[in-house]
């Protein structure tokens, strides 16, 4: 018996600006209704020819739900997977031949399986995808996916009654809706994000979604070097000081302030970027367990008062660095750990794991502004006072 095996594909809908769906999912019966619409469409787009069977040959299985490009573009692709263990388990259930349409809608809003069910956000992006597959022998499923690589991005347009449906059923206006295979989703990504500036953050989601057995490094537009490796990204901690060594900025305080806070504004946006991709990043030397990194510099001096935790900010980043210090009678501090917080959940959590670790008040010192010490060559809690490792 031949081997069965999967074209996956996706029904691209380019929104129109200012608007978002009204229901991320369809109820069955919209589902089914929809699966009939696009198996009309990919008859049309993929018809019989010499020596080449039609797309009606093979089952057709539709997952009625939008979703984020981020969702879908995941190491193992979790949708595309769910969705071609719902076929098996519709083609074992129903026994083997072909050109049957499948359909998956939701029950209330939820979807047969919680990877399956739309991660929605606030702000919906331009581009929300709607993902299919055939599913037929290795013959045929493999003729069909040459030609879906062939045929779609030169004219894989939507046909007039698939996107009145969507429109309707969702309540969206619609640009374009147009078929693309799984190579395309990723040309397309990789094509948005290099535009974007994140060329580096498509070369490591590359090797996460096609090639995740092998090493490969980037480097960012703010000369952040980044690696792959073992399925995971590694970068090194944004320590200030090795950032100073890296890009030398010279001794102005107001550059250096300027400079380092758009690295870690970069920083930020990657990390934010990787995880919604699912795609883990590890840094390199982090004294921390959990997704805070931490440079530690020394131990707690139990001769010293209690440690403190003090807050660096930056114009519109918030809290960008805290700095965990003993500060001496005389003034003199002595610098235990730096910490950078990703975003504002990293923070509420990381305060309460540095005031754990280092025995400090959870209560944040606000710096207002990022602090250097007096030659300007690492991170400190006044301009002037000694650092003490």
């Amino acid at each position: 018996m031949s081997e069965i095996l999967h074209s996956p594909g996706v029904l691209a809908l380019e929104l129109s600006a200012g608007t978002a769906p009204s229901a991320y999912t369809l109820s069955r019966d919209q589902a089914d209704a929809l699966a009939r619409l696009i198996a009309d469409d990919l008859a049309r787009l993929l018809p019989p020819a010499k020596h080449q069977p039609g797309a009606e040959q093979a089952d057709l299985l539709v997952l009625g739900a939008l979703y984020d490009h981020a969702q879908l573009l995941r190491p193992g692709w979790p949708v595309l997977a769910e969705l071609a263990e719902l076929a098996q388990h519709s083609r074992a259930l129903q026994g083997g031949g072909g050109g049957r349409i499948v359909a998956f809608g939701s029950h209330g809003g939820v979807m047969p399986g919680e990877r399956l069910q739309p991660e929605v956000q606030s702000v919906p992006g331009a581009l929300l995808l709607l993902p299919w597959t055939f599913c037929a022998d290795e013959a045929l499923a493999t003729d069909l996916g040459a030609r879906m690589e062939s045929v779609f991005m030169a004219k894989g347009e939507a046909g007039t009654q698939t996107a009145d449906f969507l429109m309707r059923a969702l309540g969206l206006r619609l640009e374009h809706a147009r078929y693309l295979t799984r190579h395309d989703l990723c040309a397309l990504t990789c094509s948005q994000l290099e535009h974007a500036g994140f060329s580096a953050l498509w070369q490591m989601l590359e090797f996460a979604l096609l090639y995740p057995q092998r090493d490969g490094e980037a480097l960012t537009s703010r000369g952040r070097k980044l690696a792959f490796r073992e399925g995971q990204v590694h970068c090194a901690l944004p320590a200030y000081a090795d950032w100073v060594a890296e890009f030398g900025r010279g001794d102005d305080a107001a550059e250096r302030t300027i400079g380092y806070a758009g690295w870690l504004f970069e920083l930020r946006q990657y990390a934010g970027l990787f995880a919604a991709h699912q795609v883990a990043l590890r840094f390199d030397a982090n004294a921390n367990d959990a997704s805070l990194p931490v440079q530690l510099l020394a131990d707690v001096d139990p001769a010293l008062p209690a440690a403190s935790l003090y807050a660096h900010e930056a114009r519109g980043l918030g809290v960008v660095v805290i700095t965990v210090a003993q500060v001496a009678a005389h003034g003199a501090a002595r610098v235990l750990a730096h910490a950078w917080p990703l975003d504002q959940a990293a923070l509420g959590d990381g305060v309460a794991q540095l005031a754990a670790r280092f025995g400090a008040s959870p209560q944040l010192q606000r710096l207002g502004r990022i602090v250097f010490d007096a030659a300007g060559a690492e991170l400190a809690i006044t301009d002037a006072a000694p650092v003490a490792h």
